[in-house]
């Protein structure tokens, strides 16, 4: 059975134009193409980068954020309770209100000592500012790698310059080796971040992110057994210009250096928004779905990247309304907003609200206890401590 899907999986049909066999396609001493068996390389090279990457984030990035004064906020600690640390690990980390009800019966607590209890505990799973200031300096560092790699790999040849290059002699197109070693870099790359995804800064676009990366291997995959190389480097390169400048963005962020913080924002906006509405659409999307109709006619290979790439401009669609949406609030307010994609903290304003609220408790009480202790006389009696009290508030000794 595995043989039959095997089979049925690598027809020519489904990954060569029409006329074209994998025969046609065999290596020779003079000439090179690609191979689907060359893609398993990707996976132990993706856990080297793993490796890597905990060693440049424990090494480097690290002792550089304390150096900068990035500081990860004290956060008020749950209290230990087996009955409500069972609940949150098994069944719900943010119960409704009548869990909550239930819950605060169960342990004996009043119902907002259980919220508060259940606030800080959410707090304490998420990502400390180090933490996400070393993902940071790992993400900025590879990317500034790969897109001068990608250049350098790129500035010779002819389809960054003339797209309709892309087809000339397809599929028969002979792989180069800077070209396959760039494509094992790139599919390595997201294979690592797909590895560390449970255990990376969770966002509000955490299932978005999931069907990038997926979009992503799947198009870097498919583009190589299908010898959609020289296309594929296109994408590559168009992908990382933008990613150069967001990750020093959120540096910049974690140190508090607003200044330069929304500088750089207002430069990934441009490029992001340039390269990925406008760039990518015509070097890639038009040249995939017409220029490559010049050379074969339309196959199953056609429909299928052209879908994967269709997928990919929606997600840059989303992220532009969220990168546009705050442009146009810090062109309105003359700050940058909070990043969208973030996961806050919630204690900042409750706890702030619950601090403001035992305050005036506080005070409520100590005016309750001045009063009864005579300072102020309700039917113009004497005081028994000898003062007077006068009209405006203020009291004289006698």
């Amino acid at each position: 059975m595995a043989r039959s899907l095997n089979e049925w999986l690598w027809q020519h049909e489904f990954w060569l134009p029409p006329g074209i066999t994998w025969e046609d396609m065999q290596v020779s001493e003079d000439v090179y193409y690609p191979q689907p068996r060359d893609l398993l390389l990707s996976i132990p090279f993706a856990l080297i980068l793993v490796v890597i990457r905990y060693a440049f984030e424990r090494a480097i990035a690290l002792p550089l954020s304390r150096k900068l004064g990035v500081r990860d906020k004290q956060r008020p600690q749950a209290q230990p309770n087996p009955m409500l640390e069972t609940f949150y690990s098994t069944r719900c980390k943010n119960p409704e209100e009548g869990e909550l009800i239930s819950l605060a019966k169960q342990c004996d607590l009043p119902v907002r000592k259980v919220e508060r209890w259940f606030r800080r505990r959410r707090n304490t799973d998420r990502p400390s500012l180090s933490k996400k200031f070393c993902e940071a300096c790992w993400r900025f560092t590879f990317y500034i790698i790969s897109f001068f790699t990608g250049l350098a790999v790129l500035y010779d040849k002819p389809w960054l310059w003339d797209h309709r290059e892309c087809w000339t002699g397809y599929p028969q197109q002979p792989l180069q080796p800077s070209l396959f070693w760039y494509y094992l870099l790139e599919l390595s790359f997201y294979w690592s971040l797909v590895f560390t995804l449970p255990f990376d800064v969770k966002r509000k676009d955490f299932k978005e992110q999931i069907v990038h990366h997926a979009a992503t291997i799947f198009l870097i995959s498919f583009s190589y057994c299908a010898n959609y190389i020289r296309i594929g480097t296109l994408v590559m390169v168009i992908h990382d210009a933008a990613d150069c400048f967001l990750e020093p963005t959120k540096i910049f962020n974690y140190m508090k250096w607003k200044k330069t913080c929304d500088s750089l924002f207002m430069i990934f906006s441009a490029v992001f928004l340039i390269s990925r509405l406008v760039i990518f659409p015509y070097t890639v999307l038009y040249n995939t779905y017409y220029y490559s109709m010049e050379i074969f006619q339309p196959f199953f290979g056609y429909y299928f990247v052209n879908a994967l790439l269709i997928i990919l401009q929606l997600l840059h669609v989303f992220w532009s309304c969220l990168i546009i949406h705050m442009v146009y609030k810090f062109i309105l307010q003359g700050t940058m907003e909070k990043d969208m994609r973030s996961d806050t903290e919630e204690s900042d304003k409750d706890e702030e609200r619950e601090k403001i609220k035992e305050k005036e408790k506080t005070g409520i009480t100590y005016f309750s206890n001045v009063t009864s202790n005579n300072y102020i006389q309700r039917n113009g009696a004497e005081p028994l401590n000898n003062r007077t009290h006068l009209t405006n508030g203020h009291v004289k000794e006698r």
